[in-house]
């Protein structure tokens, strides 16, 4: 090939090809620093990105897990709210059915006695029959499967079980007609009231331990979830500081091309002075 050719400028070639490659390069980090992200695609670098996605849908599934979590500890603490009526009611039953134990009551003062035990026992199934929450009741029998909240990603779950409060159950043992009309029943009623009332005690503590359970896994759920967000971070984003620095290098380098490659095309123009 001519050294002095018109139909072939060999520096005009390889002058063109550096501008190509550096104005790819600048392509790229502009990208980088438009997203925010060293890897956007999985043209950037197929594995990285397969992996980033991974992350990101158990990210996202932790989202899920964390609502069920918030549903259930919302169930439970509206159980416990109730659960602590029905033992203050029940403590106030106790101060009237051991009043009506008295022998020395009078018919009227004993059917006051009454009507309020009545009166009150009957607010304990109303608080009962209210303790739902999105649905779920955990004390009036319903949901005898307890509350199962999801724990992880693969759908293992928690659960927390049901504590049955309803009159005439094996919490609460008082029947929904009992009354303290007569001495014998009252006496019957009172016993009914302290087993009662250690029954409700410990279910609180059970449903109580529950709510502490799906509180702490709910904590651990989220620095997971942060984790997790990080490293997807530590995978795809990029170093905004460097790329800035390498955008205005390659910018240097491109405007150095572009004197490169007119240097290399007025190179012909030269040969013009030889006919002359």
């Amino acid at each position: 090939m001519a050294l002095n050719s018109v139909n072939t400028n060999v520096g005009a070639m390889i002058a063109l090809q550096n501008l190509s490659v550096t104005n790819n390069e600048l392509s790229t980090v502009q990208n980088r620093i438009n997203t925010g992200l060293k890897v956007s695609s999985a043209k950037d670098n197929g594995a990285i990105w397969a992996i980033a996605q991974g992350q990101r849908a158990e990210i996202g599934a932790l989202n899920a897990v964390k609502d069920s979590l918030n549903r259930g500890q919302s169930a439970v603490d509206v159980s416990l709210a109730a659960g602590e009526s029905v033992s203050d009611l029940l403590i106030q039953l106790k101060e009237k059915a051991l009043a009506a134990t008295d022998t020395s009551l009078s018919t009227s003062a004993r059917s006051a006695l009454n009507e309020d035990f009545t009166s009150i026992r009957d607010q304990i199934a109303t608080v009962v029959s209210n303790a739902s929450f999105n649905g779920v009741n955990l004390l009036d029998g319903s949901a005898t499967a307890g509350f199962k909240a999801l724990a992880n990603v693969a759908g293992s779950t928690i659960t927390i079980n049901d504590e049955d409060m309803s009159l005439s159950g094996s919490i609460v043992t008082l029947a929904a007609a009992e009354s303290i009309s007569s001495v014998s029943t009252a006496t019957a009623a009172l016993a009914k009231v302290d087993a009662s009332i250690d029954n409700v005690s410990a279910s609180l503590a059970r449903l109580g331990t529950g709510s502490k359970s799906l509180a702490t896994h709910l904590n651990f759920v989220g620095k997971l979830q942060d984790s997790l967000e990080a490293g997807v971070g530590n995978l795809v984003d990029a170093d905004l500081a460097k790329e800035s620095a390498r955008l205005q290098a390659l910018q240097t380098k491109q405007q150095l091309g572009v004197q490169a490659l007119s240097i290399a095309n007025s190179g012909t123009s030269i040969l013009l002075g030889l006919f002359r």
